[in-house]
């Protein structure tokens, strides 16, 4: 039997050099409909991803955010399917800044299962274990250490972490409503992967995001013991279409807890 996690390693791996050969060699910058950026990079990796998740689960479809932005959804009713954003941070990317990422999850009713954030630029990544959650080091695209991680249990001085590209006010409400001590601000899923390691205790997000920026950073938050909830204070859902208020895959307003 294939196993899911080498797979997501593998491809993750495969894309990141990629996209660490485009970072190097110069970016060539595009813009979607929405306005957001998109690169020769985001192509790329997603390109390579949805090779090795088509060949190893051809019968899984694949939610990709280059693919969605090009008219190509797969019908999920009822269904479990992959989540893909090949370049998570293409700001931080094109602005030369380290934290952007390569994220696979895997969804199941609803709920991401099984993930992996990749960093190539920092050589570190996070994913779902059959236990847990744990953070990888490695070097010349190979593993070369790994170490469990878990949320740490909440003090009483919180520490944050939000978002470098898009911050908020009510971000910044919300963070002296509930005594946040200090933060930092990071880009793309790392954030949900900092508080799965310990780091912080929560990342509040009023500001938009889909589906596929999320899911793989949850998918490592849950297993590490955290939650994200929206406003409601319920589990954020995957797989949210035909939505009257939104777009196909957007996400509410939501927050991250550690333990």
């Amino acid at each position: 039997m294939t196993d899911m996690s080498d797979v997501f390693l593998d491809a993750a791996i495969e894309a990141g050099k990629a996209i660490m050969s485009i970072y190097e060699n110069g970016i060539d910058v595009s813009y979607k409909h929405d306005a957001s950026p998109v690169t020769i990079a985001d192509e790329k990796a997603e390109e390579i991803i949805l090779g090795h998740l088509v060949s190893a689960f051809p019968d899984i479809p694949v939610v990709a955010e280059e693919s969605v932005a090009a008219g190509r959804v797969p019908d999920i009713e009822g269904k479990a399917f992959f989540l893909v954003d090949p370049l998570d941070g293409t700001k931080e990317f094109i602005n030369k800044r380290e934290d952007f990422t390569v994220n696979i999850a895997l969804i199941e009713n609803g709920v991401p299962v099984s993930g992996i954030v990749y960093a190539p630029a920092k050589g570190v990544a996070y994913r779902t274990t059959g236990d847990g959650a744990e953070k990888l080091s490695l070097k010349d695209g190979r593993v070369a250490g790994a170490v469990a991680v878990s949320c740490r249990a909440a003090g009483q001085n919180l520490i944050a972490v939000a978002s470098r590209s898009h911050n908020s006010p009510e971000t910044e409400a919300f963070m002296k409503k509930i005594g946040v001590a200090d933060f930092t601000s990071v880009g793309s899923s790392l954030k949900f992967c900092i508080v799965a390691e310990g780091l912080a205790d929560v990342y509040p997000r009023f500001g938009r995001t889909m589906e596929w920026d999320t899911a793989a950073g949850d998918a490592v938050l849950r297993a590490a013991g955290g939650r994200t909830v929206g406003l409601n204070d319920k589990p954020l859902p995957y797989g949210k279409t035909r939505q009257a208020e939104d777009s196909d895959f957007a996400n509410p307003f939501f927050v991250v807890w550690g333990s």
